[in-house]
């Protein structure tokens, strides 16, 4: 490197990150091809020549190979000379790769493979051929017919019927489950809901699509599994005196069914919820080595801390269809659920955007955009909470005018100035200054931002934190210069 700047701390987080340069020139990115750190990023580039491609095939190296069968813009041809690799992880790759489409004699071939692998990945991908896809329902090994139950919810009704009636548990468990990863869920034949109801593995699965009579719901309602008796208590001809019964249920997900209930009596709804919340375990339980619990306990323990989230992101849509009369709730997935409406009067939108729960503020003003002032807008990302983890914020989509993402740069909270990068104008000694800044997260923000000098940007190539040095790696107004003594340092 330069006198200037020093050398990386993290030389192969900052390689990783040059290899996804969309500036890096084809000939830097051949040489990365034998770093053996930086294989994701080198062949996952869209932008990858057709010599390119040949030469990391003829490499035979098997992350980087492995890599490239993942890319989305592989050329079909290049998809079809790895699907016949001899190695199985890089042919199930192929299919992962070609979750956008394919030739049908791609899939084809595919359907073949002799490792079970790449046939699950199949059953999970929707551009495969209907007739293609259907031949899956009686492959020999059961999880990849397991996975097509799960997956392929819009599957031919003679598809769900060989399903449905596997022999396999695992595969009748997937074809009538809970839940599916696509949408819509699929609904059984009517003529097999007796069998399903009576099978205990689809039995939870086929609570919700059954005509309950009394005999029913009793049997369902003294089910030793919680699953069916959760089901039992969502569905909407429960007989009263039964969801009275469920609602002493000791299984906490049982009782939020009931809690959920349109029906259910109010003395009753806020009695189980003062008893999920007092089941509730503290915050930092899991990380309580000390803690002995038994396994029976363990389990309990975790599924209150579901119950917890699942009761905070609650979303009803009976509320949101009658909306007034919940705004007031003493439950905040309540008044959640009231925001959801489009319209609601402008005191009303006035009152939640100001609710005490991030949760309520939030949803409000997602489904209040045109009344959203910026103060406003920065009010309600400034004051986000999230149940858990996850990279949206408010800001994402109420975003902040040019004049207020300069004023946070200087912002006292590192998450607000965060916002600021998101300027592409932002004034050079802004940048330089967020350059500087104590949080790695803020520096991790600027860090691509097109306005930032060489200087600053080669001294974020030796920044302690990792992340920070692989963002500013992938700049591109890194000079090539640059790029080139990094290739140096590497001996590349």
């Amino acid at each position: 490197m330069s006198d200037a700047a020093p050398p990386p701390v993290h030389l192969d987080k900052v390689l990783e990150g040059l290899a996804g340069n969309p500036a890096l020139p084809p000939e830097f990115a051949r040489r990365l091809f034998a770093h053996r750190k930086s294989h994701r990023s080198v062949a996952r580039r869209p932008d990858l020549s057709d010599d390119m491609i040949a030469e990391i095939i003829a490499l035979d190296e098997h992350w980087l190979t492995h890599s490239l069968a993942l890319n989305r813009s592989l050329p079909d041809a290049f998809r079809m000379v790895l699907a016949e690799h001899p190695d199985p992880a890089i042919r199930a790759a192929v299919v992962v790769g070609a979750d956008g489409g394919g030739p049908r004699e791609l899939f084809e071939r595919l359907l073949n493979d002799a490792d079970p692998m790449a046939r699950e990945y199949l059953a999970q991908n929707k551009h495969v051929p209907a007739d293609l896809r259907a031949r899956l329902a009686a492959d020999p090994e059961p999880k990849v017919r397991a996975t097509l139950a799960q997956w392929w919810t819009r599957a031919p009704e003679p598809v769900r019927r060989l399903l449905l009636t596997d022999p396999e548990d695992t595969v009748r468990a997937g074809a009538c489950a809970t839940y599916y990863p696509q949408h819509p869920h699929p609904v059984p034949p009517a003529d097999l809901l007796p069998a399903l109801l009576a099978d205990p593995v689809t039995r939870a699965g086929a609570v919700r699509h059954c005509t309950l009579d009394t005999d029913t719901a009793r049997r369902l309602a003294d089910d030793p599994a919680p699953e069916v008796r959760e089901e039992l208590a969502g569905h909407p001809d429960l007989p009263p005196p039964l969801r009275d019964v469920l609602a002493e249920d000791l299984n906490p997900q049982v009782g939020l069914r009931v809690f959920a209930r349109q029906d259910t009596p109010e003395p009753t709804r806020a009695t189980i919820h003062a008893r999920l919340l007092s089941d509730m375990p503290p915050r930092d339980w899991l990380t309580d080595l000390h803690a002995d619990l038994d396994d029976d306990a363990l389990e309990h323990q975790i599924m209150s801390e579901m119950t917890r989230l699942q009761l905070r992101t609650l979303r009803l849509p009976w509320v949101t269809a009658d909306p007034l009369p919940y705004v007031d709730s003493p439950y905040a997935c309540f008044r959640a659920s009231a925001a959801r409406s489009d319209d609601l009067p402008a005191p009303v939108v006035a009152r939640l955007l100001d609710d005490e729960d991030s949760g309520v503020r939030t949803t409000m003003a997602l489904h209040a955009r045109d009344r959203i002032d910026a103060a406003t807008a920065e009010r309600i990302d400034r004051t986000y909470r999230p149940e858990k983890k996850t990279r949206w914020r408010p800001a994402d989509d109420l975003p902040l005018p040019t004049d207020a993402l300069r004023r946070l740069a200087t912002d006292p909270d590192p998450r607000m100035r965060q916002l600021a990068p998101r300027d592409p104008g932002l004034p050079v000694e802004l940048v330089r200054h967020l350059a500087a800044d104590p949080d790695p997260m803020v520096r991790h923000m600027i860090a691509t931002h097109p306005r930032l000098p060489v200087r600053e940007l080669t001294q974020l190539l030796a920044d302690p934190s990792e992340w920070v040095a692989t963002a500013a790696a992938g700049n591109p107004s890194l000079p090539p210069e640059h790029m080139q003594q990094l290739l140096t340092l590497a001996d590349l």
